[in-house]
């Protein structure tokens, strides 16, 4: 037998010899508290930690829900909790950024109607700690089904309007996930390791996970990826719009917190290398987005009338917490009646009144910055009565967008797509064409395709006959490319002069490979006709190349490259698409067909 399990069967039997009743007196000795990084996924720096029960092998359990089973099996689960949470508040206190990062700390809910008010309780050990609620965040487990207590929802809300951050921990594996994201206001929303092991290699994964996360953030909720072991998998988890991740990839939970970091260099480095530059649709949303001054949860009332006096035509101001997370709307109409009532406003500062500014606020549509015009007027459609979306850069309030500015903002995004359209083929032009590019290679639930298509031999073509006719065989092929492509699976740009894109989602490769084929084959046979008989006989002519030798050509036709992606693929790197388009494209031109397919196996 090996030592860790002799040494494991004493501490049971040590247990054991002193008893159930004697847990926590036990558990003092031997439980220490882990914390573990939970990072921003655009930028790498700590958001917050995840409180860790390490130590429980010693009493001879296999994991911390073993103990707090027999601790509840004990009575003596409340004891425990208070124990374990209290060291876990001091410790947090102890960090020399507490007050800007979260505690995210596990809520067992058979606590639920335990002697004394439990939201009490906790506010006494974080102000003895100096720790404000808004710094701590319960995480609800599905391993439980909450909705059997009759009293959860009604300490959810109690907690809430104290100041404390919700989270649904292990969602998708549990109880009522879905019905807690639902029924709740929560903060966070935790996808289990499930989903998240091996992702990069599974669209059934990825599907699943971004429309959660978009499911989320209609509902002004983050998520964080749980279990993240791989930079793969942080990659696709931030990519499919993942606010937060958690796992080995980022940190591993230590006792030792002067081993914490304020932010991890891999993960920032990871995201900056594969930036984008600015999308249309973020270029216009931080045009029309507004600076509104917001109220702090845990202001005074005081506060809220100032504001509005300050501010007489405006009927809302955002709320945030204490970390800057925006909590929702907090609306005139919610003051207002106590306003103007007999000794209403001398109440409501009342301290034996007992109503904060966290009691007068409504949920609102929250979305970041970089969230496409579309699906933000999705997420603010989603919340009826709303009044704005939140905006928010790396989590933090940015300010908010109406609905009229929505309306301008699609409004100029289709201005701006329409003038961009080249005037000869009417086809998108380059800024489309790159973030269809920038869109299809974050998706991959299908195989796509990108089409790079270049006339051959158009130059002296063009010099010859004049642009006129130059002319005439661009729109002839913009025509035959508008015939053979049809479908929502199709995107269809121009590049500039002879040069075409085509973008293909979802088909198989040798029905890409026919219609391509035929595409080419008409094209060689109808721009022919634009030459003389003389040059049609010969099949060539003269004229002069690039750098101005004279020389003999063939008739135009077409090459084109294709670079396909598989299914499953997912990267963020256009740049590499695009070098890879280049040499594709060089090689079509070089081939007797004049159609060259590659696959795209993953950024070099």
């Amino acid at each position: 037998m090996s030592a860790a399990p002799i040494a494991a069967s004493a501490e049971m039997l040590s247990l054991r010899r002193f008893g159930s009743d004697q847990i926590v007196t036990l558990a003092k000795l031997a439980i220490e508290n882990a914390f573990q990084p939970i990072a921003e996924a655009a930028t790498g720096t700590v958001f917050g930690y995840e409180t860790l029960m390490r130590g429980f092998q010693r009493l001879g359990f296999s994991s911390p829900l073993e103990l707090l089973d027999k601790a509840e099996e004990a009575g003596q689960l409340l004891a425990l909790e208070q124990m374990i949470n209290s060291r876990a508040f001091a410790a947090f206190a102890s960090l020399p950024d507490f007050a800007a990062r979260t505690l995210f700390v596990n809520f067992d809910s058979r606590l639920i109607g335990a002697e004394g008010d439990m939201v009490e309780r906790l506010g006494s050990h974080l102000q003895r700690a100096g720790i404000p609620p808004s710094s701590i965040c319960f995480e609800l487990s599905e391993r439980f089904d909450n909705g059997r207590m009759p009293d959860f929802s009604g300490l959810m809300k109690k907690l809430r309007l104290a100041g404390f951050k919700l989270a649904i921990d292990d969602f998708g594996v549990g109880f009522n996930g879905l019905k807690l994201l639902c029924d709740q206001p929560v903060d966070y929303l935790k996808i289990d390791r499930h989903f998240i092991s091996g992702i990069d290699a599974c669209p059934r994964k990825r599907h699943l996970v971004k429309h959660t996360v978009n499911t989320a953030h209609v509902l002004g909720t983050r998520v964080i990826a749980e279990g993240v072991e791989t930079e793969a998998e942080f990659l696709v988890c931030r990519d499919l719009g993942c606010d937060l991740a958690q796992g080995y990839f980022v940190a591993r939970p230590t006792v030792h917190l002067a081993d914490l970091q304020p932010a991890y260099p891999h993960l920032e480095q990871g995201g900056h290398a594969r930036r984008q530059p600015a999308s249309l649709d973020s270029i216009l949303i931080r045009k029309q987005i507004e600076q509104m001054p917001a109220l702090w949860e845990n202001g005074s009332l005081d506060s809220v009338f100032e504001l509005f006096r300050k501010s007489p035509q405006r009927s809302f101001f955002p709320v945030l917490n204490a970390n800057g997370e925006p909590r929702g709307v907090l609306h005139e109409y919610h003051v207002k009646e106590m306003i103007y009532q007999p000794f209403g406003r001398d109440l409501l500062k009342n301290h034996l009144y007992q109503r904060h500014i966290s009691h007068f606020v409504s949920p609102a549509p929250i979305a970041d910055l970089e969230t496409p015009a579309e699906d933000m007027m999705k997420i603010f459609a989603g919340m009826d009565g709303s009044d704005c979306v939140i905006l928010t850069e790396n989590m933090r309030y940015a300010g908010v967008l109406s609905a009229s500015s929505l309306l301008k903002i699609i409004n100029e995004k289709q201005l701006k797509t329409a003038q961009e359209q080249n005037p000869l083929t009417g086809l998108p032009g380059n800024r489309a064409i790159r973030d269809h590019v920038q869109e299809a290679v974050l998706d991959g639930d299908r195989a796509r395709y990108f089409c790079y298509c270049d006339f051959d031999s158009f130059k002296p073509f063009n010099d010859h006959y004049g642009f006129q006719k130059g002319d005439l065989a661009i729109s002839l092929f913009a025509s035959l490319m508008r015939r053979h492509f049809v479908g929502d699976d199709v995107f269809l740009g121009h590049v500039g002069g002879d040069d075409f894109f085509i973008g293909i989602s979802g088909r198989g490769i040798e029905e890409l490979r026919s219609v391509l084929t035929r595409l080419l084959g008409e094209f060689t046979a109808e721009v022919r006709q634009l030459y003389s008989a003389e040059h049609q006989a010969a099949g060539r002519m003269q004229g002069y190349g690039r750098g101005g030798e004279r020389t003999v050509f063939p008739l135009m036709r077409c090459s084109v490259g294709v670079l396909a992606l598989p299914e499953g693929l997912m990267f963020s790197d256009t740049q590499a698409v695009s070098a890879r388009i280049a040499e594709i494209k060089s090689r079509a031109k070089e081939s007797d067909s004049g159609l060259i397919f590659d696959t795209f196996r993953g950024e070099p």
